[in-house]
C-alpha cells in the first residue's frame, strides 16, 4: 500500500519554543491533550515509543520508533495505530515529524505525517488540528 500522501498541519503557538517542545515531548503534558494517552519513550534515536490508553472503553497501544530527535527543533518517529488494524510490519508504519521554530508571535509548529491515501491524509490534518488546539490551551 502506498503512503505517498502527506498530511501537514501548521500553527503558531503563543508560547516560547521550549514550552511548546515540553508539551510535545513530556509524557505528563501529552496525557493532558492527547486522548489521555500514556507516552512512553526515552527519545533516543532508535528507541521504541508507545502511546497507551483507553478510548471509549477500548484499550489501545500505538507504537513506533524514534527516528530523529533534535531538542527544541525537530523530531520524527514511525507510527502504527492499533486502530488501523494493520499487521505489525515496517511497511505499515507511518512517519510523523514535529518541527518548531521561533517566530515573533511565539512558536511555529509544523506537523507532517505520511498517510496511506488522500482521504486518510485529510482526516489526519483535521485530527492534528483538534489535538493541537488542546495543547495550545495548556501552554498559551
Amino acid at each position: 500500500m502506498q503512503k505517498n500522501h502527506l498530511a501537514t498541519y501548521t500553527t503558531v503557538v503563543k508560547a516560547p519554543v521550549e514550552k511548546v517542545w515540553d508539551a510535545l515531548t513530556n509524557p505528563e503534558m501529552v496525557k493532558k491533550y492527547f486522548f489521555g494517552s500514556d507516552l512512553d519513550t526515552d527519545w533516543k534515536v532508535g528507541s521504541p515509543i508507545f502511546w497507551r490508553g483507553d478510548y471509549e472503553g477500548k484499550g489501545y497501544v500505538d507504537k513506533g520508533h524514534v527516528l530523529e530527535y533534535e531538542a527544541n527543533r525537530r523530531l520524527s518517529f514511525s507510527y502504527l495505530s492499533s486502530w488501523a488494524q494493520m499487521e505489525d510490519k515496517p511497511e505499515n508504519y507511518l512517519m510523523v515529524t514535529y518541527e518548531v521554530s521561533p517566530v515573533e508571535e511565539g512558536t511555529r509548529l509544523v506537523i507532517t505525517q505520511s498517510n496511506y491515501d488522500a482521504e486518510r491524509a485529510r482526516h489526519s490534518e483535521i485530527n492534528w488540528a483538534s489535538v493541537m488546539e488542546g495543547m495550545k490551551k495548556l501552554v498559551e
